[in-house]
């Protein structure tokens, strides 16, 4: 190899550069963390190396036992994490370490704040990694070699953690990867077995492979423990989800969380069960306490870990958990799949779809019992993971009856936005007679909560679920009834109210006689190129006009969002319904001039569009419209003021 090819000097990816800035100034409060994640790092590289070696034994070279090594040295004052894991390439440092290849990063930084507590706060939930080497020490050296190449291979990756770092292939013996931290002046406490020992007991003692130090001993004459050639392992290496739930702590279980997530803070709660029987698995799974960065990513999953009797096997097996229990963390350690176990395998075999219908029912049980005994944190949960859970409904009709009791909407009930009632609760609360679930649509909160479909319940003093999560018409549209009361959008044609105290239709309201007839009719022709039909309404008390769609339908919002999405929709025709007592509508029946009825009766369509939230097809016909009537209105001859399509 020529030098330039077997040393370089790189540059950092950008958000790298920011990330490690943050990490020199020590924003993070807890110093200790980073010995955790530099063991977790190696514990995964264990776990991908025994993967791997199902498939080429040959990679455990003459070395078939997993292990970690710390070591520390106070003359050099560094500290040096070992493992004989799965190692890296060139090409896999640069990439790996260069970079952050995670999903998020762009939305992680525009929160980062000039408040050192939250930007720390920020930092552990992103999931630093490696880079938390940076918080102790002023210089980091990693040298790897990958397991399968030879000696001449290794590379070694040097960085002060400024502008860039410098990589070099290198002679590397062994497999593996050695971190090597070059402690800033004011970290000298770390440099003590007792210290190290203690981090490692209380951060890694989940860690199912053996930690090693060097035994210690005091030394008379130095006085001070010294190492000596002895090998201890510090750990109890024993996968703690096999362990029996009596013998592990809450403390445990949240470090084992804070290992598979990859988080700084505990789990908000978790469930483990051993399942004996035709099967036999041990599952242990958690519930974040806040979402990822890469939630909305229905690709990008690495929640589910899965073991083959204590032999992991991969980090994303999705097909142990549906999409919309995506944000779920945790391990399935199965006792009957086959250690050479692939994705095709796992996509066709019926035990992994007993065991991943078993997990869901076990998830959605944590989550009811969340839910019934603890309101606040399944409040945290909600406004974390609420619209993930939503895909759920029509996404698996075996659970919706479930998923339904754990769904928790805004409403007319409360002047809040907040996402609280459960449909339990409104069904608790309905009217005597009352014999719906009614809802409206929209693009937000206020625009919900300030339509005009909500007159006459509001009147009526009806419950309306407020809905504006761009999922919620897509999970209406699977749920049809809750407890045998069936849901209802409010912005439907056919809607009687009259077993509550609302107007009872007539059976010829569509086709009213005499004065108010002929409005309808001259409305309809007016609007024939826009409206399927003009009718009387009885929902309106203080509006003049609202648009509904047919009973069966598609509905103006769901039209928009599946237009937004770039979708091909068939343009829909809506209803207009009309409020025969408003003043502007009597005051438009009296216009006996053809085309100004004809640009009023337009104006009280596009009105109507705009209060549900919906957009112009020609804004520029309707200002004209407007200000025509304006100038009308006060008592101006025909207008010479240029208007926007005149």
């Amino acid at each position: 190899m020529t030098d330039t090819t077997t040393k370089e000097t790189l540059g950092f990816q950008a958000e790298v550069s920011q990330l490690l800035h943050l990490m020199i100034h020590s924003l993070y409060g807890n110093k200790e963390i980073f010995l955790r994640e530099l063991v977790s790092n190696a514990s995964d590289a264990a776990d991908k190396l025994r993967f791997e070696a199902l498939a080429d034994a040959g990679l455990f070279e003459t070395d078939p036992d997993p292990r970690i090594r710390i070591s520390y040295d106070p003359a050099a004052r560094t500290i040096t994490v070992s493992d004989n894991g799965i190692g890296m390439s060139r090409q896999e440092v640069i990439d790996h370490i260069g970079t952050i290849a995670k999903s998020g990063t762009r939305e992680f930084f525009q929160q980062l704040t000039a408040d050192r507590a939250k930007d720390a706060h920020l930092i552990g939930q992103f999931g630093v990694g490696f880079y938390a080497s940076f918080i102790v020490a002023d210089r980091v050296t990693l040298v790897t070699r990958r397991a399968g190449l030879s000696p001449e291979h290794g590379v070694s990756w040097e960085s002060t953690g400024e502008a860039g770092f410098t990589i070099e292939t290198v002679e590397k013996a062994s497999r593996g990867t050695d971190v090597i931290l070059h402690l800033r002046p004011e970290e000298d406490e770390l440099l003590s077995g007792y210290r190290l020992r203690e981090i490692l007991k209380k951060y890694s003692d989940h860690i199912a492979i053996p930690i090693l130090m060097k035994k210690e001993q005091w030394d008379a004459t130095a006085k001070k423990q010294v190492p000596t050639d002895e090998d201890e392992q510090v750990n109890r290496a024993s996968a703690l989800w096999t362990r029996p739930k009596s013998e592990v702590t809450e403390e445990q279980y949240h470090e084992l969380y804070k290992h598979v997530a990859h988080d700084v803070e505990p789990p908000l709660c978790y469930v483990h069960a051993r399942v004996e029987g035709r099967q036999e698995y041990t599952l242990l799974l958690y519930v974040p306490g806040r979402a990822p960065f890469d939630l909305w990513d229905r690709d990008h999953r690495r929640g589910i870990k899965l073991y083959v009797r204590r032999v992991f096997i991969m980090d994303d097996a999705e097909q142990l958990m549906p999409a919309y229990l995506r944000f779920i963390r945790g391990v399935i350690d199965s006792n009957d799949l086959p250690l050479n176990v692939s994705r095709e395998i796992l996509q066709q075999s019926r035990d992994v779809q007993a065991i991943r219908a078993a997990s869901v029912k076990r998830v959605l049980g944590m989550l009811e019992e969340l839910g019934d005994k603890q309101a606040e944190k399944y409040a945290t949960f909600w406004a974390a993971f609420g619209r993930v859970l939503k895909e759920g409904i029509p996404e698996d009709p075996s659970n919706q009856e479930r998923l339904a009791k754990l769904l928790r909407f805004a409403s007319t009930h409360q002047d809040s936005d907040a996402q609280t009632v459960s449909l339990t609760d409104y069904v608790g609360r309905m009217k005597d007679g009352q014999d719906a679930i009614y809802f409206i649509t929209a693009d937000s909160y206020a625009a919900a909560k300030h339509s005009p479909h909500l007159e006459i319940f509001r009147k009526l003093g009806v419950e309306v679920l407020l809905l504006s999560d761009r999922v919620d018409e897509w999970v209406m549209s699977s749920l049809t009834e809750f407890e045998g009361k069936p849901l209802q959008s409010v912005a439907k044609a056919g809607l009687d109210l009259s077993k509550i105290g609302g107007e009872a239709p007539k059976p010829d309201e569509n086709q009213p006689s005499g004065e108010q007839g002929a409005l309808l009719e001259r409305m309809q022709k007016a609007l024939q190129e826009r409206a399927s039909a003009v009718r009387v309404t009885h929902r309106l008390t203080d509006s003049p006009a609202c648009l509904v769609s047919d009973d069966h339908g598609m509905s103006t919002h769901l039209e928009r969002l599946l237009k937004a999405a770039g979708q091909t929709v068939p343009t829909t025709r809506p209803i207009l319904e009309i409020n025969p007592s408003h003043p502007i509508v009597r005051r438009l029946n009296e216009e006996t001039d053809e085309a100004r009825f004809g640009d009023w009766t337009h104006i009280l369509f596009d009105q109507a569009t705009l209060a549900e939230g919906g957009q112009l097809e020609d804004p520029a016909s309707f200002v004209r419209r407007l200000n025509e009537l304006m100038l009308t209105l006060a008592g101006a001859g025909p207008s010479r003021i240029w208007t926007p399509g005149s």
